[in-house]
């Protein structure tokens, strides 16, 4: 028999001596569950992903000196494996190390490199080209690094030929809806080819846009998933391999059910959860302000700061102007009683009608537009960057996919903040996370029915309605996702059947808002096309695809 321990681990990057004094208690508490060995995700030593600092020499360094460093404080214990950063004959690998003793008694170089979406590693690293086998409790396992997996081909050709029996996969696996289910297409397909079993770890926790949601599991050599740890928290998942040679009796030694794994709203409120928390948390701050309005968009990042940080924490503005409905104002009171936050409120009439008085010689001759809807904007983003420079608090800007895509957001406004937790969820699917939220405690629901039910607006022109500028979000998101996240063009989507006047409308307003979102505040990617880290537009660009004869 031999006893596996699936580290699933929330690590920082960069914090190299909190890394691995997390991977020693760990280790411990797997020694402790009897286990023969215990596997951390990629490159946890550095914390994932490093991006430029693995560019200095330093760094690696140091990585090397808290791998020896968390080899000797393991030394009693049972066998670690972890990631790193590996200094080869060619350069630099994302690397496993397998310690034991005090020692490092195995290394594996990383085969397969991801260069797509938010992956960049062969800007800093040089593939592996050689498997690795080693025994452990009697038993012999392959070592793979993430994308190894992902496609047949090395390591997992070698370990087909040696029949190797138990094969795991150490991960850095970033989130978006729908990514368990195709990590355990991956593990299956992996498992059929090589008749292995297969142990994947993978990380949780936050790291600026990105979410690692966790969900490390065990599959047999049919794909069949056997056991899996949970998903947006750290856990310990250890499991009994019985008669390895052809036995299939796995046991998980802790004894714990596992819910199953979240669907739909609930899996991504608990991905933006998890990544709000984190990136207060890891960057050190103590309080969160958000500008309330008394709509669906701040209604929903209020709520989901009070769950990632609690309530205490969160300190809400309502800044009305001119053109603010009472009913909105009434609103934003409600949800702040509802959810237990602090609520100031600064009124901005008296500031907006100081900008129109200073403009007012400049701005002579000519009939108001949306400039002056833009300057309400920009006050409350002043007003939240002073209460944020004062109290050092951290200004959440509350913009969603959908306004980002088609530049329905004012820069140095509403666009301003340090983080922005909404900004990859299209407005359909805020709807849907708040009717979720709402429905999961038996109590008082947070955010007010109104707040849900009334037609969406910026208020800051009399009367005014987003669909004014906008087609409805039930219209407006597909073409989003099919232009931004699938990549079909212009005809194509005119083609499955969308609105021609739209589709053009629609894809102008996206090509022509790329300067602003490149001014945007990071958000949390919950999607597989995520604006800024995955998809990477010149802003200077003159190609128009329907613009073609």
């Amino acid at each position: 028999m031999v006893r596996i321990a699936l580290g699933q681990l929330n690590t920082t990057v960069g914090d190299l001596e909190g890394n691995v004094d997390r991977m020693t208690e760990w280790a411990v508490r797997a020694t402790d569950a009897e286990a023969d060995l215990v596997c951390f995700p990629e490159l946890a030593v550095t914390g994932y992903p490093p991006e430029d600092l693995v560019l200095r020499p330093e760094f690696v360094q140091d990585n090397l000196e808290a791998l020896a460093t968390l080899a000797r404080r393991t030394a009693e214990g049972c066998a670690v494996l972890t990631g790193f950063i590996d200094r080869g004959d060619r350069g630099l690998h994302n690397a496993a190390a397998l310690l034991h003793g005090g020692e490092v008694v195995a290394r594996y170089h990383k085969a397969k490199l991801p260069n797509y979406g938010v992956f960049d590693e062969r800007r800093y690293f040089e593939p592996g080209t050689d498997a690795c086998i080693v025994e452990i409790g009697g038993a012999r396992l392959g070592v793979s690094v993430c994308e190894d997996a992902w496609a047949p081909g090395p390591p997992f050709d070698a370990y087909a030929r040696d029949r190797t029996p138990l094969i795991v996969n150490i991960n850095g696996s970033p989130y978006h809806r729908g990514k368990t289910s195709e990590r355990l297409d991956v593990c299956a397909a992996r498992a059929r080819e090589t008749g292995a079993w297969i142990v994947y770890v993978n990380a949780v926790g936050g790291q600026d846009e990105l979410v690692f949601d966790g969900g490390s599991m065990l599959v047999d050599p049919s794909g069949g998933l056997v056991h899996h740890a949970t998903v947006f928290t750290e856990d310990l998942l250890v499991v009994d391999l019985v008669a390895l040679h052809g036995g299939r009796t796995w046991a998980v030694e802790d004894g714990r059910e596992r819910e199953p794994w979240p669907q739909g709203a609930e899996e991504v409120y608990r991905a933006l959860a998890l990544g709000l928390r984190d990136y207060a948390r890891k960057n050190g701050f103590r309080e969160v302000l958000v500008g309330l309005s008394g709509g669906i968009d701040s209604a929903l990042v209020a709520t989901l700061a009070a769950d990632a940080i609690g309530a205490d924490v969160v300190r809400a503005v309502a800044m009305p102007s001119p053109y603010s409905s009472h009913e909105s104002l009434e609103d934003a009171r409600d949800l702040a009683t509802r959810l237990g936050i602090r609520l100031d409120l600064v009124p901005i009439e008296a500031v907006y009608r100081a900008y129109l008085d200073t403009l007012a010689p400049s701005f002579e001759g000519s009939a108001q537009d949306v400039t002056e809807e833009n300057i309400q904007a920009r006050i409350r983003g002043n007003i939240l960057m002073a209460l944020s420079n004062k109290f050092g608090g951290l200004v959440l800007a509350t913009g969603n996919k959908s306004e980002y895509a088609v530049g329905y957001s004012t820069l140095y406004g509403d666009m301003a903040g340090g983080f922005a937790p909404i900004k990859d969820v299209p407005k359909t699917l805020v709807y849907d996370l708040a009717r979720w939220r709402n429905a999961r405690d038996e109590g008082t629901a947070p955010i007010p029915q109104r707040v849900i039910d009334k037609p969406p607006s910026a208020e800051l022109r009399p009367n005014q309605r987003d669909t004014d500028s906008l087609p409805p979000y039930e219209e407006l998101d597909p073409i989003v996702e099919g232009y931004v996240e699938d990549d079909r063009g212009p005809e194509e989507l005119i083609a499955s059947g969308f609105d021609a006047e739209t589709v053009r409308r629609v894809v102008g307003l996206i090509d022509r808002a790329e300067y602003k979102r490149r001014q945007a505040a990071p958000g949390i990617k919950i999607t597989p096309r995520a604006f800024g880290r995955d998809r990477r537009m010149p802003i200077t660009n003159r190609y128009r695809r329907n613009a073609l004869g």
